[in-house]
C-alpha cells in the first residue's frame, strides 16, 4: 500500500485546533480530508469528502464564491 497525500490548504486559527486539507487519492479516485491534531499528537480527522462541482473546478481548485469562510 502506498500512502501520501499533498497539503492544499492551511488552516492554523481552525476554532477546532490547527488543522489543515489534505488531497489525497483512494482507488484513483481524489479525495479530501480535513484533518489536525490533538493536545496529545493524535491525528483529529475533521471530515473526509470526494471534492465534486460546484465547490471544486478539479481536486485542487476550488471555485469561485466557495472560498472556505463562505
Amino acid at each position: 500500500m502506498k500512502l501520501n497525500g499533498e497539503i492544499l490548504e492551511d488552516y492554523p486559527n481552525d476554532p477546532r485546533g490547527p488543522s489543515c486539507l489534505v488531497l489525497g487519492y483512494s482507488q484513483n479516485r481524489p479525495i479530501h480530508i480535513v484533518s489536525g491534531f490533538t493536545s496529545l499528537k493524535w491525528i483529529r480527522i475533521i471530515t473526509v469528502y470526494l471534492p465534486k462541482r460546484p465547490k471544486w473546478i478539479d481536486e485542487r481548485t476550488r471555485a469561485k464564491g466557495c472560498d472556505i469562510n463562505a
